[in-house]
């Protein structure tokens, strides 16, 4: 059966002064761990090897589409 309980309003938001809104925003910077300078750079190699495979994935994938499409244009 359904429940016909009034549901409790939800409470309005409060609006934040910049004042803290900028120290809100300081806090949750002081929480972030920042990456190292070796983590940086070990990624951003994995990021290039990534594309560059990934893109000559996608252009032998390409070239066999389109080697394809046109055998079947000649046949028309």
């Amino acid at each position: 059966m359904a429940d016909n309980a009034p549901k409790a309003a939800p409470k309005p938001a409060t609006k934040t002064s910049p004042a803290e809104f900028v120290n809100q925003v300081r806090a949750e910077t002081r929480k972030v761990v920042w990456p190292t300078r070796e983590e940086t750079i070990r990624t951003a190699i994995f990021v290039f090897i990534m594309m560059v495979i990934l893109s000559l994935f996608f252009l032998g994938v390409d070239s066999a589409f389109g080697a394809v499409v046109s055998w079947l244009l000649t046949l028309a």
